[in-house]
């Protein structure tokens, strides 16, 4: 606001008056208006103060406010003050009253202060303010006069009359204004209804509320309030249809959209807001389709399906959130789509077929089945082409697959019969099925070989009963048909039948070789095999069959030339004038082997002179390759290998001993010393030992094995034979025992190669026997039979053969036994059912009637009624069909239903049909009519189809039901007559007269039932308002809806119906107090609940639902405050009792229907101690000189604490130990003094901590710190820090090193404390101290100017002076000594023995020398001091180490033992001399020792020594004398051993041959064996079979090893087994350890 002069000067001499002038430093108090323009007057401060201008000048006054903004300033040149900033009051203060500035004056030198305080009176310069400019009500039409509406109150800035006064309302038609007075000055304000509202006659209405200040000139502000009249829930809602009709495809998607319905409500508001719902009581609708509730759209949500509902019927209702309804209906058509694929069933087919079956023979017969309609059903199936078979449509679905030309089963054996079907719908579906036919074959085809002839190879000396090759033939025809065997045919090849060299498995065609072949004697030979199959007759077929043998390199080479014997040594002789290429001798060889097998080559292996001779590798020449020379050795010993071309390769070696010379007496007299080398010598005395080692260990094994051998069958002879009678065991030659304890009478042969590693594994066994088996008829005695079977037994699953750990014999007969019993007893299991009688008897001639006879194939139709029992009577087909049972029995008569539940079923033994499982209509079929089975009856052999139908009628099993037992609805009490509320339907799942007929609802006082028919029979079911709704007289309503049918019983079903009556908005919340009181300290955290307001309202559910919300006022209170839902005032951002003391919240409760009523929660903040004092340094000093007085004002600052009472008191302290107090000055300033003299020597800087706490709990503080500088004066000279000093420097230094540093500090500062260094004149030598070092002036860095040399000067004294900067400068001086250390830079220096250039031996030792005697002495000296000059000597070479020795400190070399013959003469000594300096240096000296007693004899031993070689000829000699002696004792046990063998052999023949009676009786045990065999001898073997036997041929090991036949010695010619879980041949002290058992009785093995 503007001011004139006059205006302004007139104010000021009202307003203008100084309160009081203080005397402690001054203080003076003024009173101005706010808003007063910039640089306006304030007052004359010096004037007031008593101050002169020129003191404010030269004391720098200044005004001080602290942290706030500076709405004054001083003008120092005229003493006033003056407005620098625009003050606004209620910026500044708010509503605090009175409103100040509180200044201070400083005035430096000294240092002053004066405190000013200048009060702001308000104007009227705001105008009042409502928070919002506008305020919208909602009330509904049903409000109540007297209804109260909490306005927003208006905020004035300013106080006192210029505040807010009063309201006023305009237009008062419908509302009045109410203001009630409150304890804080203010006014409520209200808006009251004093008048309906009609929302048809006004829906909204405008008002206008003014606030008045009382100010001059008065200020005003309104608030623009709009109220909206709310609508009442009269008016229902209603469709636009009342059927809506829509198609959609099936198989839609999900998501399609199939119609939109709509509905309108003239209401507003949440009561004309509709929502839509799908109301059918079917579940499956509500599975199907979904209803957008808002927008009535209509949406697919699941899959629909034209062959399951053809037509949907949904029921669509209305509703708006008052309760009110109505309902509309649509109607979903479903368009077909050809969606399904034709259905192929199989009814009867034939798996197999005989080749030469007739033509038009019926293979299968197939339904097929289209759910489609129209021609999305019709079906055309067809087959594959190119085979002999067509399809024929019999009847309606039915189609036969018949042959259409022969068959031949050679061209092919098996069909898979595709046949296909497809519709007749865009795009065409089709399905296929796939039949397997299997032609059955006849023995018209011969085994063929796969060649013409074969012919193989095999390697001499093979394994007898090698695999040699396999032939093969095969069979055109099937199983047992084209089973071949293989039969080799009689031949002889060199007049031996060809049996004895092979052998042909039957199975396998495998040739095995029965003999070890020899290239040398055969080469190949011819023979021919029969195949036969299994057919009847059999056909066979012949093949050639060539066997070659092919060449071993099994032979090496013989050497024919030179013949090698034990006599001469000399074969041949060379002349020494032979040349170049003489021949020497031709070394001739043979290898009986054929091919490469029989190239040789020849290789010199060994030569007494490699370079004299060579061997021609291709004719074994021998010829010299260079010149005889005579330095060439007289005897030539040349080793000749002799290899052929084989793998492995064989070879000979021969020796052929040359001799160089011309004559043979020459000869002769060089080969009488013929040497023998030292490695020839050692190599025959190695073997030898070796031979002797091996034929003496074979010699002494030979003896304890045949000794231990004697004493174990004594033994056994003393534990066998207890009987004295003589017993001879007699075994027929051609048979093997096979019953024994077995269970098997039957005998499988096998000619057996036994190999001599046979024993070491147990026998393995592979197809023995499996595709021909001869078993024991048990009717007759003596017969056999063959069991011919298409698949070989041991190929069942389940055969009982499939036992790893049992005897093979025993599995065999019990595997027998199982075959057969499967054979005997294979047969078909037949059940009837028992046709009841009775109640369903009586049932069955009440509702059976037979509907129709068909002729075409046969087709008859019954009805029956559902729920029939188990096991009822339909019907006797076969009487009906015209069938004879048998035809039934032997067609397998069957029934087919396809994929559903089978419900009936056939009896074949009475030709009847019965029931086979309860039938329910309801499941079966739904609400289709007629229900109806349809199924087929299938006969085979002819293969006949007949179709029947079973319709099944309802009887009235099923009660109407509600899906919902209870139906709740809530109407309000405003609902006007004629509303209508949609009901749910019943559901009756029977039909006709038993489905649902009526509806009854019972008390009909308020409601009465509508039922409306539809197209689809259904009814429409509604409940109707007749009589209006009072919820004050009946708040709640019970119904019952009854649903009946028409079935006899009658049945029905009920549902129970609750109403609840809503109440309207007719009452206002009122709250249970108009001041609410509560408490709340400073700082409290964010949701600290402060108090709970609550209001209650008289009206129920959503009318009576109160929300609590603030009202506007100003301070932000919104943000400092919330209130929830339930009515709790809470903390929402921080709150300072500095700020505020105290707020005042208007709190609201208003309903849902607008209505509201208001109260006001006071709250007082209570003060915490939050709040640290406030330091603000008003003035300080830097620094001070330390010369300065007691008392010298330092600093002065002001602290506050905005806290109340005990948390606002503040006391102040620095820290301790400091020349310094501080003192308080006036109310909040604190004044720093000096305490005591400063000495900056002692403390150059003072770093002063104010403290100041205040006294709350917990005590709350904060702390300044100044820095403080004090000044220095020139009072300290420059101290050393040694008071001398001594450095060491080594020789040889480089000039200018550094050799150490003097140091000086001086206590002052800066200038004054700058120290340098000089070096005071003196002399060393005579030569000046500044020639030898120098000082650096600024560090005191002492530096060598020379070189120094510890051999001229050992140490020198000079001295430095330090002198500061200050003036006058102050001094001292220090004492300085250099020492110099020597450095080991002389290596030793050799004096003896003295090194020339002259004789080598400089000492003589005498070899009487005893040990320690000295030989001479090095003597060195080093010019060095210390020690490095320190000398050690050590010995680094010598001839003979452990002869001499140097003594490490005085260099005297001693002898360290006796001196012997053995010493060398000359010894050489090398003695290094070494100081110890770092790094040590050395010097070399060599002694030249002569051991000798005079100089003559050191010549005489100057010559080598010769060296003896011996050899031991009698160690080779005894060698051999052993080797020969051992090995005469060892033949001559193998004699005497194979003499004694040999001998026992003949007597045991001898025995078996004996004259003595024999009963030439064949135990049923044993069979023949011999046969056709190629073997004499038979080996018995028990086995265990596994299923994988018959996959190899045997391998056989360990015989007779679970089964041995002995002699009973108690008894004469018979036998037993002796069974063991070991075998007896395992057992240490078995008597049957025999090796070979039987050996001569039989020759083939026992197999199955």
């Amino acid at each position: 606001m503007e001011y004139t002069d006059a205006t302004w000067r007139r104010e000021m001499l009202l307003l203008f008056f100084v309160l009081f002038v203080s005397s402690v430093f001054g203080q003076v108090s003024y009173s101005i208006p706010e808003e007063m323009e910039k640089g306006s007057l304030v007052c004359n401060l010096a004037q007031d103060l008593d101050l002169d201008v020129k003191r404010l000048k030269s004391g720098k006054a200044r005004i001080h406010s602290g942290d706030s903004i500076e709405y004054v300033e001083l003008n120092r040149e005229r003493g006033v003050l003056l407005i620098k900033e625009r003050i606004d009051r209620e910026t500044l203060c708010g509503e605090t009253t009175p409103c100040a500035l509180h200044l201070q004056m400083l005035v430096e030198n000294p240092i002053e202060m004066f405190r000013i305080t200048v009060e702001i009176a308000d104007i009227n310069d705001n105008a009042p303010i409502f928070v919002s400019s506008k305020k919208r009500f909602e009330i509904s039409e049903s409000a109540i006069i007297g209804s109260k509406f909490v306005l927003e109150k208006a905020m004035d800035a300013d106080i006192g009359t210029n505040d807010l006064q009063g309201y006023s309302l305009s237009p008062e038609n419908n509302f009045a204004l109410k203001l009630e007075n409150q304890a804080d000055g203010s006014k409520k304000v209200e808006m009251v209804l004093q008048k309906p509202l009609d929302r048809e006659h006004q829906e909204q209405i405008s008002l206008l509320l003014t606030a008045v200040d009382g100010g001059q000139p008065r200020m005003t502000g309104t608030m623009q309030i709009t109220v909206n009249v709310l609508d009442a829930n009269d008016n229902a809602p209603v469709f636009t249809k009342t059927v809506y009709k829509a198609k959609i495809n099936e198989n839609a998607p999900r998501g399609t959209s199939v119609t939109t319905v709509n509905a309108t409500d003239r209401d507003k508001g949440i009561n004309g807001e509709i929502t839509y719902t799908i109301s059918n009581t079917v579940r499956r609708i509500n599975e199907l389709f979904q209803i957008n509730r808002r927008s009535g759209e209509v949406i697919l949500i699941g899959e629909i399906d034209y062959e399951k509902t053809k037509l949907f019927q949904i029921d669509i209702e209305a509703t708006d959130s008052g309760g009110l309804s109505d309902s509309s209906k649509i109607l979903i058509d479903i368009i077909d789509v050809n969606d399904n694929s034709p259905q192929l069933k199989i009814l009867s087919q034939s798996h197999s077929i005989l080749e030469d079956s007739p033509e038009n023979t019926v293979i299968a017969m197939l339904s097929v089945n289209d759910p489609d309609s129209e021609r999305n059903g019709e079906v055309k199936c067809e087959m594959n082409d190119e085979i002999p078979f067509k399809i024929q449509n019999t009847m309606n679905g039915f189609y036969s697959l018949v042959t259409e030309t022969a068959l031949d089963r050679e061209a092919t054996s098996q069909y898979n019969i595709t046949v296909s079907c497809s519709d007749e719908g865009v795009p065409s579906l089709s399905s296929s099925v796939t039949l397997t036919l299997q032609i059955s074959d006849v023995n018209d085809n011969a085994p063929v070989f796969e060649r013409s002839s074969y012919e193989a190879y095999i390697v001499e000396n093979n394994t007898p009963g090698l695999s040699i090759f396999t032939v093969k033939a095969r069979d055109a025809d099937w199983n047992q048909n084209a089973r071949v065997s293989y039969i080799l045919e009689d031949s002889s090849v060199n007049g031996v039948p060809v049996s004895s060299y092979v052998s042909v498995s039957a199975d396998s065609g495998v040739i095995h070789a029965v003999r070890s072949f020899d290239y040398e004697q055969i080469k190949d030979f011819h023979f021919r095999v029969r195949a036969q199959d299994g057919g009847s007759p059999p056909l066979s077929s012949n093949v050639s069959v060539k066997i070659v043998i092919q060449d071993q390199n099994d032979n090496p080479p013989q050497v024919l030339y030179p013949v090698q014997t034990g006599g001469s040594l000399v074969a041949e002789m060379v002349p020494r004038s032979a040349d170049v290429g003489y021949l020497v001798t031709k070394v001739v060889a043979v290898d009986v082997d054929s091919g490469q097998n029989a190239w040789l080559s020849y290789k010199l292996q060994k030569a007494t002179d490699r370079a004299l001779f060579e061997v021609g590798s291709q004719n074994g020449e021998i010829r010299s390759i260079r010149q005889v020379s005579d330095k060439d050795a007289v005897k030539q010993r040349l080793t000749v290998i002799v290899e052929d071309n084989g793998q492995p390769s064989r070879s000979a070696t021969v020796i052929v001993n040359v001799v160089v010379a011309d004559s043979f007496p020459e000869v002769l007299s060089e080969f009488t010393d013929f040497p023998h080398d030292k490695e020839y010598n050692d190599n025959l005395t190695f073997y030898l030992v070796l031979a002797l080692a091996v034929v003496s260990f074979l010699f002494i094994t030979s003896l304890v094995v045949i000794i231990s051998v004697k004493i174990y069958r004594w033994r056994q002879s003393r534990i066998l034979y207890h009987s004295s009678l003589p017993v001879i065991p007699y075994y027929p030659p051609r048979y093997s025992d096979t019953l024994g304890t077995g269970t098997l009478p039957h005998v499988y042969n096998y000619e057996v190669c036994r190999t001599t590693d046979s024993r070491k594994s147990d026998c393995k066994f592979g197809r023995a026997a499996s595709q021909n088996v001869l078993i024991m008829d048990p009717s007759s005695t003596g017969t056999m039979q063959r069991i011919q079977s298409e698949k070989s037994i041991l190929d069942e699953p389940d055969s009982p053969l499939e036992v790893r750990n049992l005897h093979f014999l025993y599995l065999s007969i019990f595997h027998f036994h199982s075959f057969t019993t499967a054979r005997r007893g294979r047969g078909d299991s037949f059940c009837s059912t028992d046709v009841p009688g009775g109640t369903m008897r009586r049932q069955v001639l009440l509702s059976f009637s037979v509907l129709s006879f068909c002729s075409a194939l046969g087709q008859i139709s019954y009805s029956i009624p559902e729920e029939m029992t188990k096991g009822s009577f339909i019907g006797n087909i076969a009487q009906d069909l015209g069938l004879d049972v048998k035809r039934l029995n032997a067609g397998k008569a069957r029934i087919h239903t396809g994929d559903s539940t089978s419900y009936i079923q056939l009896n074949r033994e009475k030709g009847l049909l019965i029931v086979k499982e309860r039938i329910d209509r309801e499941v079966l079929c739904g609400q289709a009519t007629p229900c109806a089975l349809h199924f087929q009856i299938a006969l085979e052999n002819p293969i006949e189809i007949f179709p029947l139908t079973v319709e099944i009628t309802d009887i009235n099993d099923n009660a109407p039901v509600f899906e919902k037992e209870e139906r709740r609805f809530e109407i309000s009490e405003s609902a006007v007559i004629g509303s209508k509320f949609m009901l749910e339907k019943a559901i009756d799942p029977d039909i006709a007269l038993n489905g649902l007929q009526s509806y009854t609802l019972k008390p009909s006082d308020h409601f009465a039932l509508k039922l409306q028919s539809q197209s689809d029979g259904s009814k429409k079911v509604e409940m109707v308002l007749q009589k209006p709704l009072d919820r004050e007289k009946e708040e709640f309503a019970s119904l019952l809806l009854t649903a009946v049918d028409g079935g006899e019983p009658q049945r029905s079903g009920t549902m129970q119906i609750h109403v609840t009556v809503l109440d309207v908005n007719d009452n206002a919340p009122v709250f249970t107090q108009n001041i609410y009181n509560a408490n709340v300290n400073e700082n409290s955290p964010t949701g600290t609940i402060i108090t709970k307001v609550s209001a209650s309202d008289a009206d129920k559910g959503s009318h009576g639902e109160v929300s609590y919300v603030i009202g506007s006022s100003s301070g932000g209170i919104s943000k400092l405050f919330r209130i929830t839902e339930d009515g709790h005032l809470m903390l929402n951002g921080p709150i300072d009792y500095e700020k505020a003391k105290k707020y005042e919240i208007d709190v609201e409760a208003i309903d849902r229907g607008g209505l509201s009523d208001s109260t006001k929660v006071v709250i007082d903040v209570g003060d915490i101690n939050d709040n640290s004092p406030v330091i603000n340094m008003i003035s300080s000093l830097n620094s001070v000189g330390e010369e300065s007085h007691v008392n010298t004002v330092i600093a002065v600052m002001s602290v506050n604490d905005p806290d109340s009472e005990e948390n606002g008191k503040v006391r102040c302290i620095i820290n301790r130990n400091l020349p310094f107090i501080i003192t308080p000055t006036s109310r909040n300033f604190y004044s720093i003094l000096t305490d005591s003299d400063l000495d900056r020597e002692r403390s150059s800087e003072y770093n002063i901590t104010v403290s100041c706490s205040d006294e709350g709990v917990p005590s709350l503080s904060s702390s300044v710190t100044l820095t403080l500088q004090i000044s220095d004066v020139n009072d300290n000279a420059p101290v050393f820090e040694r008071s001398s000093y001594e450095a060491y420097i080594v020789e040889n230094n480089t000039p200018g090193l550094s050799i150490f540093t003097v140091k000086a500090r001086d206590a002052d500062w800066n200038q004054n404390a700058r120290v340098s260094y000089i070096l005071e004149d003196s002399s060393v030598n005579g030569v000046p101290v500044s020639s030898y070092v120098s000082v650096s002036a600024d560090s005191g860095v002492i530096h060598a100017v020379r070189s120094f040399d510890y051999e001229q000067i050992k140490d020198f004294l000079f001295r430095v002076r330090a002198q500061d900067g200050g003036s006058p400068p102050l001094s001292s001086n220090v004492s300085v000594k250099i020492v110099i250390q020597d450095q080991n830079d002389n290596p030793p220096q050799v004096l003896y023995p003295v090194q020339t250039g002259g004789s080598l031996v400089a000492e003589m030792v005498p070899r009487s020398a005893d040990v320690g005697y000295l030989v001479t002495k090095v003597v060195a000296v080093d010019v060095d001091s210390g020690q490095n000059a320190w000398l050690s000597y050590k010995l680094q070479k010598a001839t003979d180490r452990a002869l001499f020795e140097v003594g490490s400190q005085n260099g005297e070399i001693r002898s360290i033992r006796q001196v012997s013959d053995k010493d060398a003469v000359k010894q050489r000594l090398t003695v290094i001399v070494e100081d110890n300096g770092q790094p040590s240096r050395s010097a070399t000296v060599i002694v030249n020792v002569v051991v000798a007693d005079s100089f003559p004899e050191v010549l005489s031993e100057f010559t080598d020594f010769p060296h003896d070689k011996e050899y031991n000829d009698n160690l080779t000699f005894y060698l051999v004398l052993a080797l020969a002696v051992v090995s005469f004792l060892f033949i001559t046990s193998l004699v005497v051993i194979i003499s004694v063998k040999i001998y026992r052999w003949r007597q045991s023949r001898i025995l078996y041959h004996s004259s003595l009676p024999v009963i030439p009786y064949y135990p049923p045990r044993y069979s023949d064996t011999l046969g056709t065999g190629t073997l004499p001898h038979v080996y018995n073997y028990e086995v265990c079979r596994t299923t994988d036997s018959r996959k190899s041929d045997c391998k056989f090991g360990r015989a007779a090893s679970q089964n041995v036949l002995i002699m009973d010695p108690s008894s004469t010619g018979t036998m037993q087994r002796i069974q063991s879980e070991k075998s007896i041949l395992d057992e240490p002290d078995s008597p049957l350890e025999v090796r070979t058992i039987v050996y001569h009785t039989c020759s083939s093995l026992l197999v199955l």
